[in-house]
Parts: C-alpha cells; sequence; structure tokens
C-alpha cells in the first residue's frame, strides 16, 4: 500500500526529493537497509532525535545521480514510498509542493494513504521517544 508516482521528466527520473532529504528512518528501514549489506553509518546519521538517511554531496546516498534512480529502490525507507505526502503541523498530511508531480496525485490517493503516513509518523514517536505530531 504504497503511493505510486510516475517520476520520470524529460527521459530521465527526477530525483528532486532526494537532494537535501530529511528521510526519517524507522528500525524496520534500518534492518532492511542493512540485510542488503550495507552498514549502518554508510546510510544513516542522527538528526534531531531521528536516524535519518544520509546526505552525500548533496543527495541521498543511494541516489545515482546519472539516472536519477534509488539504487535501493524495493528496499527504500516506508517515508520514501510514501512520498510527495509529507506531514506539515499547520495543514496536516498533504502533497508535497515541491514536487514536480505533486498535480498528479489524485486526491484519493491522499485520503487513502493519509492514515498510513500518519500511522509511521506515530511508529517514530514511539521507537525514538520525540513528538512530530
Amino acid at each position: 500500500m504504497w503511493l505510486r508516482v510516475d517520476c520520470r521528466l524529460n527521459n530521465r527520473y527526477c530525483g528532486r526529493c532526494c537532494y537535501k532529504t530529511e528521510m526519517p528512518l524507522s528500525s524496520e528501514d534500518i534492518k532492511r537497509i542493512e540485510d542488503l549489506g550495507y552498514p549502518r553509518d554508510h546510510f544513516l546519521i542522527w538528526r534531531k532525535g531521528l536516524p535519518r538517511l544520509r546526505n552525500t554531496d548533496g543527495h541521498c546516498v543511494f541516489l545515482d545521480v546519472t539516472s536519477g534512480k534509488c539504487t535501493i529502490y524495493p528496499h527504500r525507507p516506508e517515508g520514501c514510498r510514501l512520498y510527495p505526502l509529507i506531514y506539515m503541523r499547520a495543514r496536516g498530511v498533504m502533497v508535497d509542493p515541491l514536487c514536480p508531480k505533486a498535480n498528479s496525485i489524485p486526491i484519493s490517493d491522499v485520503r487513502r494513504l493519509a492514515p498510513v503516513l500518519i500511522k509511521l509518523i506515530r511508529k517514530l514517536e514511539e521507537e525514538y521517544c520525540v513528538k512530530l505530531l
């Protein structure tokens, strides 16, 4: 139950969401990526009380900048699977207006997946004892 978005722009993948990412990682995300053979210090950095995807040269460590594709796409974090859905305290769950495909996301998908995003946020709060909602 993830958001399906065609991220192709001009014969390549956009990858815009992978630049300066602050994507938090659940313990399940961390285990899934470690099971691929990546050590934590390769892909994880702690910021604001949460483990997050590491940036290298301003982009996610798993972004192939040539193609714009994620090198661990089938195993990517839950938050990446839900993007461009984001949570903003003042507005709740919404589509990230910075995503070039924002206008192509049906409102029915936002309504269907908003509870999934909230559940993920609550799981992160519980795992790391932080307040996000």
